[in-house]
C-alpha cells in the first residue's frame, strides 16, 4: 500500500506552497479528503492544508483501517498505514517550513499515531471527535521525550466513539502531551466552525508564533 502525492487534495497549487507551514488533514473512516479540507477552511490562511486520500475502500469513501463498533483494530495494519502516510509527509516536508498533523475521528487516530512513532517531526497535533490506539507495542516503540502540544475537541454526547476509547484517550493525553482539550455541547461528531476557531488559536501559538 502507498500514499502518493497525487492521492493528496491541496489547499493551493503547488507554485504557492513553497516555505509555508503544513497542515496533513486526515479525514475519518467512511469520508474522503475533499470532505475535510473543506470543514476545515477556516485555519488561518497561512498554512497550507493537504489532505491524503486513505487507502481502504468503505462503500465509495475511504477509511485508514478496519476497525470493529469497539474500536479494535490490526496492529500491523495500522503500522502499514501509518508507514505509508509518513513516507508520503516525507516526500512534501522539505518544501515547508513545518508539518502539523490534523485527524478527525479515525484519522485522529493516526494522526496520534504518527506522533508517538516520530514525536520530533511534528510541530503539533489536533485530533477532533476521536481516539488514541491502545496498543502495548505502540506503547513499547514510542518514544516522547519531550510532551507534543496536543488539541483535543469533541462533543461529550458523541455517540460514536466508544467511552471506553473516551477515557483511554483523555488519560494517555493527560500523561504524554502539552494537552488543550475542549468540548463542544451539541456539535455531535463532526467538525464545528467553534471548534476550528479554537484550532486557529493553537496553531497560531504553537505554529506561527514560534516561526517568527
Amino acid at each position: 500500500m502507498s500514499v502518493r502525492p497525487v492521492d493528496a487534495v491541496w489547499s493551493r497549487p503547488e507554485g504557492e506552497r513553497e516555505g509555508t507551514p503544513l497542515v496533513v488533514l486526515l479525514h475519518g473512516y467512511g469520508s474522503n479528503p475533499e470532505s475535510i479540507l473543506v470543514a476545515a477552511r477556516g485555519l488561518p490562511p497561512e498554512f497550507t492544508l493537504a489532505a491524503p486520500r486513505a487507502p481502504l475502500d468503505v462503500g465509495g469513501d475511504r477509511g485508514w483501517f478496519l476497525l470493529d463498533y469497539f474500536l479494535a483494530n490490526d496492529f500491523a495494519e495500522v503500522m502499514a498505514t501509518t508507514t505509508a502516510v509518513q513516507a508520503w509527509v516525507n516526500t512534501v516536508r522539505g518544501s515547508h517550513s513545518s508539518v502539523a498533523l490534523l485527524g478527525f475521528s479515525q484519522g485522529m487516530a493516526l494522526a496520534s499515531t504518527l506522533m508517538r512513532l516520530k514525536p520530533e517531526a511534528f510541530s503539533a497535533v489536533v485530533g477532533l471527535s476521536g481516539f488514541i490506539l491502545e496498543s502495548e507495542l505502540l506503547s513499547l516503540t514510542e518514544s516522547l521525550p519531550e510532551p507534543p502540544p496536543f488539541f483535543w475537541g469533541r462533543d461529550p454526547e458523541d455517540l460514536v466513539i466508544h467511552p471506553d476509547a473516551v477515557a483511554a484517550t483523555s488519560a494517555w493525553l493527560d500523561a504524554h502531551t502539552r494537552l488543550t482539550a475542549r468540548t463542544y455541547p451539541g456539535m455531535g461528531h463532526r467538525i464545528g466552525t467553534r471548534e476550528i476557531a479554537d484550532v486557529s488559536v493553537f496553531l497560531s501559538h504553537y505554529v506561527l508564533r514560534a516561526q517568527r
